[in-house]
């Protein structure tokens, strides 16, 4: 490997390890939820809070994160952004109500805004536009760790200690990136031009409302009144923002980017695409812990065929997209994540214990490869000067849709059911109707991705000697 072969690689490491502090994270918090909801008196199905305002938060501050970035150098604002982590995390663990541990998450969201999104533009920077997909192959799979041993540990953290360490754990994982941050990170940073405050102010009031609005009066208890103030909110200040962008070339997301039409259909699959799959992480534990009466130590358990299953296609995605084209991959992909998506509560009610792990091994399977097509195709024939302002609104749309989904199957499942015995009749009849509608969502962004073209280039692969081929 030669030596400028072997920087990247450093560098595209240290781009794993925060999406490593990321999922990690995630993935222990989905699985505390009944517990933690226990302990703060309030209803396990009404935890979604808890996501959406740390994943919201995210959404929110990506647009500044990605102009930090080329102000102030890459290094420092990861660096800055794990010191944010660590300490929102510390302020989670001391949280006694729900409303200190949402304020908490958005601490912790400032912190994960400023971490992920700014590690793809690092890949964006170092990679040539051809490995570009191969890059954030090899990025996202160490990454991987973290949802393969987040379940697991934090059902043993909940069950033999309390749900508070799931973010005191944070804590030392979080200096180690912080040293190798500050070690082995160069601190590349670009020109920028002045920061468009107004349309950033136009775009968070927007989705904020717009979030809020869709968890309505069951999630928040906001009255009629105040619920048809906030769509109103968003949708001016959204269409405020296309004025405020057209013809502006110092906006914030030029809208010449929806000049480039495979950005558009990307963009648009993203949205619609991750708001379904959102909603499985959040889901899927309170199902089996409410549904089926397991622990959270054998739920966090059961989330681990899911994980192998991602990773075992993460080598080989490239190759399958090569060979199907991106259009048929993402429709496919996107059809039989629905079906497995309903085969794993009949499964489940069925009595088939055994086939549940295999069910949830397929599911991970399909999941890494549709978000890797989805993520490259959006961003793959950008040109060089609107890629950091494309890749920080697909960030925004990434997480937007994420925090959409996970209010979606808050709001799906205190619609079909309320103060459930857990896993009794009557909690398992919950969970029927509501995965019903997510398999209905998951399945439509397919009239999507139906419209994107078949002669797209293919990807080159990222070897030990930093050259493309074919």
């Amino acid at each position: 490997m030669n030596p400028q072969a072997a920087t990247i690689r450093w560098q595209l490491w240290i781009v794993a390890f925060g999406f490593f502090m990321q999922t990690l994270d995630t993935t222990i918090v989905n699985t505390a939820l009944p517990a933690m909801a226990h302990d703060l008196g309030v209803s396990p199905l009404h935890m979604h809070s808890v996501i959406v305002s740390y994943v919201l938060t995210v959404a929110v501050m990506l647009p500044l994160s990605g102009w930090l970035a080329d102000r102030v150098g890459v290094r420092n604002i990861f660096f800055s952004a794990i010191l944010l982590f660590s300490l929102g995390s510390l302020f989670c663990a001391l949280s006694g109500t729900l409303n200190q541990l949402v304020m908490a998450r958005v601490v912790q969201g400032i912190g994960g805004a400023m971490m992920v999104p700014v590690g793809r533009l690092i890949v964006m920077k170092i990679v040539p536009r051809e490995q570009y997909m191969a890059a954030m192959t090899f990025v996202t799979l160490p990454g991987q760790i973290g949802p393969l041993v987040g379940p697991a540990l934090g059902g043993v953290l909940v069950e033999y200690a309390s749900w508070h360490w799931i973010f005191l754990i944070n804590l030392p994982v979080a200096l180690v990136g912080a040293i190798a941050t500050i070690t082995l990170m160069p601190n590349y940073s670009l020109p920028t031009r002045r920061f468009d405050f107004s349309g950033f102010i136009l775009l968070a009031i927007g989705m904020a409302a717009l979030t809020l609005a869709l968890d309505g009066q069951h999630g928040l208890g906001i009255s009629p009144l105040l619920l048809g103030v906030l769509i109103l909110a968003g949708i001016f200040c959204l269409l405020f923002y296309l004025l405020h962008a057209r013809n502006n070339n110092n906006a914030l997301f030029s809208l010449k980017l929806f000049d480039n039409r495979l950005y558009a259909l990307g963009l648009l699959g993203s949205l619609t695409g991750r708001i379904g799959s959102g909603m499985l992480p959040f889901i899927a534990p309170i199902f089996l812990q409410l549904g089926m009466g397991y622990t959270p130590f054998h739920a966090g358990l059961m989330m681990i065929p899911m994980v192998l299953g991602n990773m075992g296609m993460k080598r080989i995605v490239v190759q399958i997209v090569n060979r199907f084209g991106y259009r048929n991959v993402l429709v496919g992909s996107t059809l039989a994540l629905a079906g497995v998506v309903l085969l794993f509560p009949l499964v489940a009610l069925l009595g088939w214990v055994w086939a549940l792990p295999v069910v949830l091994f397929l599911q991970g399977m399909i999941n890494a490869i549709r978000f890797s097509s989805m993520n490259t195709l959006t961003l793959k024939e950008l040109p060089d000067d609107l890629a950091s302002s494309g890749n920080s609104l697909l960030s925004m749309i990434m997480q937007l849709a994420m925090s959409i989904g996970v209010t979606v199957a808050g709001l799906l499942l205190g619609t079909f059911g309320n103060a459930a015995v857990a896993g009794s009749i009557i909690a398992q009849h919950t969970f029927i109707p509501t995965y019903l509608c997510m398999a209905l969502v998951i399945a439509l962004p397919a009239l999507v991705f139906w419209r994107v073209p078949a002669d797209i280039s293919k990807n080159a692969f990222l070897n030990r000697q930093g050259k493309s081929s074919s």
